[in-house]
Parts: C-alpha cells; sequence; structure tokens
C-alpha cells in the first residue's frame, strides 16, 4: 500500500472481511509518514465530512495540495455503485487525484467493481491474522494465570485461518467450555465457518495408513516427502489416478492424520458462480484461506469432472479456463506447507497442463486391490459390521475396497451371508471393464504404481480384472525414500 501510495496511483481496491484492522493499518501507515486520512461508512461516521458516498467522493481533490498525499478511505461502497452520479463522482475524482496526490481507498469483502471502474484500481488483498498476530489476540483474551497453555502453537494452529474477530471469540468460547485455551473449540468454529456454503470443508481425526490396506509405496513416498525435513526442498503433492472406490479419497483424509495436519477439501465445482467475476473472487478467498491454515493438506477429489470444459469448447466466457489457469499458477507457486492431493478417475479428461512436471511431485496409479490387500480390507469391514470371523467369503475377484464394504454392510443390514450379500454388488470391474482397460493402458509407463513402486505397468492378461503387475524398476517389498 505504500508503494502504491508512494507511487500516486489514485484508485486502491483492498479486499478484507476486516475493515477496521483495514482502517487501523491505514492509520499506522499514514502516522508514520505524516499523509492525510479520513474514513467513510454508511453508518455516518465520517470524521465530521460528508454523509453521503456521493459528497464525500466529490469533495476529495479539494484536500490534495500536490505533495502530501490525502486519503479518503471507504468502507462497504460497493451497495452504492448502482448510482450513475457516484460513477462520475469517482472517476472526476481518480483524473484529478494524479496531480492533486489524492488517492481514493476502497475496502470490501469482494473484489467486484462495476464495469467502468475496474481497470482503474489497483487491488491489495488484506491477508488473515498470523500466527504472531493470532497470539496477540489470545494473550488479550486469557489473561489469568493457568488461561494459556505451554506451549501455545497448538491452539494458534488450530486459530489459524480465522478472521481476529473469529478468533477472539473463538477463544473466548475455549474459556467458556474448559476455563483456558484449548484447540478443540477453536477447530469445532473454523469446520462450521468452512461448510457455511462455502467450497472449503474440514476434516480432521479419522483412521491413519494403518487402516488402509495396500498403498505401501504411496504410503511411504507421502509420508517421507511430508517428514524428511529437507531445508531445500519443498512437498508439493501427488496426483492420483485410479478407478473408484479403490481408496484414493480415504488416502488423502488418512494423510493428515498420519502427519498430523488438517485436510481441506476444495469443491472446484462450488467456485463456478454466475455473476461476473464472482468465480475468481470465490477462488482467491478459497486459496487465501488454505494458506493461512498451512501446514495443511488440500484435498481435490474428481479434479478432471471440477474442470471440464477448461481445454476449449466451454459456453461460459472463458470462466473455466480462467479457473484452470489461476488453479495452476497457484499449483507451480503455491506457498510452503500446502501439500496437494488431487484424484481423478478418468485421465483422457484432464487437461493436459495440469500433469505437466513441476504441478506434482509424482503421479501414482492405484490399481485394484490384490489377493492380500483384500483379505485385509474384508478384516477390517467384518469387524466394523459385526460379521463372524468364520463366515467365508464370495468369489471377490476383481473387487475394490468400496465394493468389499458394502458386501459386508448389506450383509449386516439384510441379515443374510455374505455370500448372498455379494449378489447385490456389482464390481466396477465388470460394469466399468472397457474404461478400466483404457485407463491402465494410459496409465502404463506414465504413472507409478502405488502399491508396488516403480513405474506401472498392467499384467499381461489385460483382460483380467486382477491380472498381476510387472514392475519396472525395484521389488514389490522394498520401499523408497525422497533422500
Amino acid at each position: 500500500m505504500a508503494e502504491l501510495i508512494a507511487a500516486a496511483f489514485p484508485g486502491v481496491l483492498v479486499t478484507s472481511d476486516e475493515p477496521g484492522e483495514v482502517l487501523r493499518d491505514l492509520a499506522r501507515l499514514c502516522s508514520g509518514r505524516n499523509w492525510n486520512l479520513v474514513s467513510w461508512s454508511a453508518d455516518g461516521n465520517c470524521e465530521g465530512g460528508p454523509t453521503d458516498p456521493q459528497s464525500a467522493v466529490s469533495a476529495l481533490p479539494n484536500t490534495g495540495d500536490g505533495e502530501t498525499p490525502s486519503l479518503l478511505a471507504m468502507v462497504h461502497p460497493q451497495r452504492y455503485f448502482n448510482s450513475p452520479e457516484l460513477l462520475a463522482a469517482v472517476r472526476t475524482a481518480l483524473a484529478a487525484g494524479k496531480t492533486r496526490r489524492t488517492h481514493l481507498i476502497l475496502i470490501q469483502p469482494t473484489g467486484e467493481l462495476p464495469p467502468e471502474l475496474r481497470r482503474d484500481f489497483a487491488t491489495v488483498a488484506h491477508p488473515l491474522p498470523d500466527r504472531d498476530e493470532l497470539e496477540a489476540v489470545a494473550r488479550g483474551v486469557a489473561t489469568e494465570a493457568g488461561e494459556l497453555p505451554e506451549p501455545l502453537t497448538p491452539v494458534l494452529d488450530a486459530a489459524a485461518g480465522l478472521t481476529r474477530g473469529e478468533a477472539e471469540n473463538a477463544f473466548a468460547l475455549s474459556l467458556v467450555r474448559h476455563g483456558r485455551l484449548d484447540p478443540g473449540p477453536l477447530w469445532e468454529l473454523k469446520a462450521k465457518q468452512l461448510s457455511a456454503g462455502g467450497p472449503l470443508s474440514l476434516h480432521r481425526g479419522g483412521v491413519g495408513f494403518d487402516a488402509l490396506g495396500g498403498m505401501q509405496a504411496l504410503k511411504v513416498f507421502c509420508r517421507t516427502a511430508l517428514t524428511n525435513g529437507s531445508p531445500r526442498a519443498e512437498a508439493k503433492g501427488v496426483l492420483l489416478l485410479g478407478p473408484g472406490g479403490v481408496g484414493k479419497s480415504s488416502f488423502a483424509r488418512a494423510l493428515g492424520r498420519e502427519v498430523d495436519r488438517p485436510t481441506l477439501t476444495l469443491d472446484v465445482g462450488g467456485l463456478m458462480a454466475g455473476l461476473v467475476g464472482a468465480t475468481e473472487e470465490n477462488t482467491r478467498r478459497a486459496l487465501a484461506t488454505v494458506e493461512a491454515m498451512a501446514p495443511c493438506v488440500l484435498f481435490v477429489d474428481e479434479v478432471e469432472r471440477a474442470l471440464a470444459g477448461t481445454s476449449g469448447g466451454a459456453q461460459d466466457s472463458g470462466v473455466s479456463a480462467r479457473l484452470l489457469g489461476t488453479l495452476l499458477s497457484w499449483l507451480a507457486d503455491r506457498p510452503a506447507g500446502v501439500f496437494v492431493v488431487c484424484t481423478a478417475n478418468d485421465a483422457s479428461r484432464l487437461p493436459p497442463e495440469l500433469t505437466r512436471s513441476g504441478r506434482f511431485d509424482a503421479t501414482f496409479f492405484l490399481d485394484l486391490p490384490g489377493d492380500e490387500q483384500r483379505a485385509g480390507i474384508w478384516e477390517t469391514y467384518r469387524e466394523r459390521y459385526g460379521i463372524a470371523a468364520g463366515e467365508s467369503t464370495p468369489a471377490d475377484v476383481g473387487w475394490t475396497g468400496a465394493e468389499i464394504e458394502s458386501c459386508c454392510r448389506l450383509s449386516a443390514l439384510l441379515g443374510v451371508s455374505l455370500a448372498e450379500a455379494a449378489t447385490h454388488v456389482v464390481p466396477v470391474s465388470v460394469s466399468a471393464a472397457e474404461p478400466l482397460a483404457k485407463l491402465r493402458r494410459w496409465a502404463s509407463g506414465r504413472c507409478l504404481d502405488a502399491e508396488a513402486g516403480g513405474v506401472f505397468r498392467p499384467g499381461d492378461d489385460s483382460q483380467s480384472p486382477d491380472a498381476p503387475r510387472r514392475r519396472t524398476s525395484r521389488p514389490a517389498k522394498q520401499n523408497h525414500s525422497l533422500n
């Protein structure tokens, strides 16, 4: 902001959900440089100036002397931009500001502006509070002995991604419930805030890798990448390709538990909006929240469906293409601490730009589980649904973990044997045999084997849903490391 004012930018748009914090920051900035600052808001708090927005903007050029910058900060002016008179006054003030050294600062939650003004304002995003600022808020709320835990890091991690006001409320709720600051109420509040109609949802806890059968090479790769602690290299993420039901989504959630990070699920389809500029604004806000919550795991499920049409032919005025461009740029330059797990069921619908080297650390193919993996999955779901260990298992060649769970659940639900419950299950290896074969052919030589490691190669018997896979790099039991 200081650079923009010093460079005589007449219009600056500040996006923030905390206008009070923006005004305080502007006041400190202007006080330190002897600049003039006047604020305006719709409640009449105008520091003696005009109460209507048009008059306030029209008076701005008269406050400048051509040398010392004079700033007019307007809080939430977007509600008034349907007035052609106000738009004309803004354009006049911007034209005069270049010589009078006057600056119009708009503070609003979104970056949306009328078409007449869209190219006249430089945009600055006011960031969510970092951990140092959250610690100051926590110490301001918890003032009695014993209310601040040591260390304070778990509380600050739980508060990351909240605004200052939200964090203050969560800290106060924690004191009421526990008599001290505790991460629980903060995670609870954050989960509710994210799920309130936004494209992000929060997942914590649940099962770790021990509850997931197979995927040994994938588990080792991700665990090593996130715990190796290299001072020079930062883990970016993985792209998981495979048929539905093989555990891609379960892996993404278990990974967060395994490395003690929250898992954020991004609904890319939820970013799309009908209003001009709304999709870009939703994307900006979602990614800003993800960055504020780092370190975390970001999970994007069925990314090929979410980005369908971005490679051309979409009838949405280019919104999908711009969304893809924003995501690709962010994936290439994402901040430290954000590990992205994207899953896909159909390689043919993946934008080629997404699979380019540098977006992810590796691309893994998750095939149908083998005999040993299926046996472990049966054991897990027998115990979960109370099925006797001695009951025989139905023929399960070509079954996924989701289909094994469905069989056990139907057995418990209908009160029938596993064999009878299996008659209600049609495995994906049968219902989608052709797409599965096509997916395996695409993955051959392009992806790593999530189970055995090395480059994935389908078995010689491509018609068999449970065909063995040929390994090209290392034996099945040998784990690999990033070191």
